[in-house]
C-alpha cells in the first residue's frame, strides 16, 4: 500500500531517548487548489478543505506571481514536499519557507501531497538484529506499546525510552519497520543501519 521503505540511518545515543516518526503515503496524489498565500514568516497558504495534519509533507506548483514557491510541476523531487502546520480547515502554514521577500501572490496554484495511508486496525513491528537474517538484539511492537500508530494524524512513531538505550551493549545493528494493515497485507516502511553512540555522562 505505501511507498517503498525508506533508506535511513539511525543513531541511537545509549541512555536517551530515541523518537522517529514516519508518515505512509501512497497514490493518487492529491491536488488542492490555492486561493491565496501570504508574504509572510512562515508561509501561510490558504487552500479551501485542504485536508492535510500538522507534520503531512506538502508541496506548491503553477502559484502566479509568487513564482519563487513554486516546485516545478510533473518533475516533484522528495525536497519539493515540506512538512506542514495546520492552523485551520482551509489554512496551513509552512514553517521551512520564508515567503516575507518573495513577489506577491496573484493568482491559481495547488497545494500537492500524497495520500494518506489508513491505519486503522493496524499493527506494527520493529525487529533490531545485529545483521540481516542474524541475531535478535531487540524487539518493539504496538502491541506492546513501544510503537504508536496514529491514524488521525497519519503517522507511525517509534520510541526508546533511556531506560532501555542504556541497556544496549551493541554498536551497530540493523532494523526494518513493519506495518500489518486491518486487510492483513504487509509493507516495510524503514530499512535502518543502526550505530549506538556510548554514553559518557550517566544518571546518578
Amino acid at each position: 500500500m505505501a511507498a517503498a521503505p525508506a533508506q535511513v540511518c539511525w543513531t541511537i545515543y545509549q541512555g536517551r531517548t530515541f523518537r522517529y516518526t514516519v508518515r505512509p503515503e501512497t497514490l493518487p496524489i492529491v491536488y488542492k487548489p490555492i486561493t491565496g498565500i501570504q508574504q509572510s514568516a512562515p508561509v501561510s497558504i490558504t487552500a479551501v478543505g485542504h485536508g492535510l495534519v500538522s507534520g503531512w509533507n506538502a508541496a506548491v506548483t503553477n502559484v502566479k506571481g509568487m513564482t519563487q514557491i513554486n516546485a516545478t510541476p510533473n518533475a516533484l523531487r522528495p525536497s519539493d514536499f515540506r512538512p506542514v502546520t495546520f492552523v485551520d480547515a482551509d489554512t496551513i502554514t509552512i514553517n521551512s519557507i520564508d515567503a516575507a521577500g518573495f513577489s506577491p501572490y496573484v493568482s491559481g496554484g495547488h497545494l500537492i501531497y500524497y495520500t494518506p495511508v489508513s491505519l486503522a486496525g493496524a499493527v506494527a513491528r520493529l525487529d533490531i538484529r545485529d545483521k540481516v537474517g542474524g541475531v535478535l538484539l531487540h524487539s518493539l511492537t504496538s502491541v506492546g506499546g513501544d510503537i504508536v500508530i496514529d491514524d488521525t494524524n497519519h503517522f507511525v512513531g517509534v520510541e526508546i525510552p533511556p531506560t532501555t538505550s542504556d541497556d544496549f551493549a551493541f554498536l551497530t545493528a540493523v532494523g526494518d519497520l513493519e506495518v500489518q494493515y486491518a486487510d492483513s497485507s504487509v509493507d516495510a516502511l524503514v530499512i535502518a543501519e543502526i550505530a549506538v553512540v556510548r554514553e559518557i555522562t550517566t544518571s546518578g
